[in-house]
């Protein structure tokens, strides 16, 4: 049997006591990672108890296979309505786990079969049910006790599911679930915003082929690299992209640098992706590419790091991307996040609380984010020590603040990935005990490595923006950090890069 947690077991009973009382069309509202399918899985059993008849219904196999693994483990054994599953039917079964495609495309389309007895319909995912079959299966029940989960309950377009649901009941946001262990803390690393002036939206979000061709050029496929080399501490990562074209792209650029990457789509077959993500999942794969395959039911707490390499106008799916490096796991101190989407300067960090609703007029709104864009709250800015995305200082994660003021010139670092400031980037500062320590460094390597005599200076030069004082050439040669060696191979990239088109 699997046991809840606390703040599980409390949205469960206030699931049952609104239930009690009348309610009809309930919506639960849990971030990814906080266990929706096992608090629904309870809802489930105690139904199956009071000999109730349930339907669940999701969009995706690995949905429902989630949910027939977890009614097992606690002692339900439901049939499967999903193609390909036929051994699994149990049309007696007391509760039937079916795909939305399969049991309109059998039940409504045609009379294939009849749609289950239920006196619950559970809807997985249930930011989709607004789509017409969804609302077809709903019409086939119109007694019956329904119940959405979702991390996300908005729209496409950003506004609420009132039309289908009566009332949201909230398990805790990403923040309390941190602060309880549940989930693990974001550093998020922030480009500049990618110029996507002219790119037309439809629907609530960028034209898909418009940003797919914005995004995906060399320079950028290139950052993507570079920055995950310096930042990425080479944990298991997930890359969303735009398209299939650009997430091939991002595969290939790493594959060129002796990174383990491999990619995912729509068309991979399943045998074929369950392989590529086990791979992913004992370290033998490092990253996995795709588009719009892996940010809703897939569960994977190993993976450390995200990279957002697809831009997006809506909040839900920035979230339901970012929630999948937030699992907690054993020996996972927390997650990374690369955004090159500009989406945190949008939508705000992981943490920010939101606000849901049900209004089909509005939209959900993130508070704090929109205090910021207003210049009431302090804007979203990059750490000069540790580079995370923070608001205000001290940096929470290594208590950055501000050096004073002597009024003379100060000598930068390179701003690949820059300080933030109203929108714009700019080179975060150094001392001058991190500038002889990185030439110390570099001259190591250029011992260690055999290169020419200079090789450090200009590589210093490539990173602050100027020759090293030549007091520096007294100083002894010192080991090289990871950081160091990361930065420099990120460096390369771009000379590979020129030195392939030449040839």
């Amino acid at each position: 049997m699997i046991t809840l947690h606390p703040f599980q077991q409390a949205v469960v009973d206030q699931v049952e006591k609104e239930i009690e009382q009348g309610r009809r069309k309930l919506l639960l509202v849990a971030p990814t990672g906080s266990g929706k399918t096992v608090m629904g899985g309870a809802i489930i059993n105690h139904a199956v108890e009071r000999h109730q008849r349930v339907l669940v219904i999701a969009h995706r196999r690995e949905i429902i296979t989630q949910t027939r693994d977890k009614l097992i483990t606690n002692g339900t054994t439901p049939g499967i309505v999903l193609a390909g599953f036929e051994d699994e039917l149990r049309p007696y079964a007391s509760v039937q786990v079916a795909a939305i495609q399969t049991l309109h495309a059998r039940a409504i389309r045609s009379n294939r079969m009849p749609m289950p007895a239920a006196t619950y319909v559970i809807i997985d995912e249930a930011h989709h049910a607004r789509a017409k079959t969804y609302q077809k299966v709903l019409d086939a029940y119109p007694d019956a006790v329904v119940i959405g989960l979702t991390a996300t309950p908005a729209r496409g377009d950003g506004r609420g599911l009132g039309n289908v649901f009566d009332q949201i009941i909230e398990a805790p946001q990403v923040a309390e679930l941190i602060v309880g262990g549940y989930l693990v803390k974001a550093r998020v690393y922030a480009p500049v915003d990618p110029d996507l002036k002219g790119v037309r939206t439809q629907q609530g979000d960028y034209v898909i082929s418009q940003l797919s061709a914005r995004m995906n050029t060399d320079q950028l496929v290139g950052d993507v690299v570079a920055d995950w080399l310096k930042h990425g501490e080479r944990r298991r990562t997930v890359a969303f992209a735009v398209g299939v074209a650009h997430s091939v792209a991002i595969k290939n650029a790493f594959l060129e640098f002796d990174v383990r990457a491999e990619h995912i789509d729509g068309s991979t077959p399943k045998d074929e992706r369950d392989a590529i993500l086990a791979r992913l999942k004992s370290g033998e794969t490092e990253i996995v590419t795709n588009c719009m395959v892996l940010t809703e039911g897939w569960d994977m707490p190993e993976v450390g790091c995200a990279i957002l390499a697809r831009p997006t106008k809506q909040m839900g799916l920035y979230r339901q991307m970012i929630g999948r490096v937030l699992r907690a796991a054993e020996g996972k101190p927390d997650a990374i996040i690369l955004d090159h989407s500009g989406a945190v300067y949008r939508h705000g960090l992981p943490e920010d609380h939101v606000e849901w609703t049900l209004d089909v007029d509005r939209r959900a709104e993130n508070p704090t984010q929109e205090k910021r864009q207003r210049g009431e709250e302090p804007k979203l800015r990059e750490c000069p020590s540790c580079k995370t995305v923070m608001a205000a200082p001290p940096c929470v994660r290594c208590g950055w603040m501000p050096a004073p003021r002597h009024g003379r010139d100060r000598d930068f670092a390179d701003g690949e990935l820059g300080l933030v400031i109203g929108g714009k980037a700019q080179a975060p500062a150094y001392d001058e005990n991190y500038r002889t320590d990185v030439f110390q460094q570099l001259r190591a390597v250029q011992q260690m490595r055999g290169y020419k005599k200079g090789w450090a200076a200009h590589k210093f030069k490539d990173k602050f923006g100027h020759f090293p004082p030549w007091r520096y050439n007294d100083l002894p040669p010192i080991a090289p950090t990871d950081a160091i060696l990361r930065w420099i191979r990120s460096r390369n990239i771009p000379f590979y890069k020129a030195q392939r088109a030449v040839a």
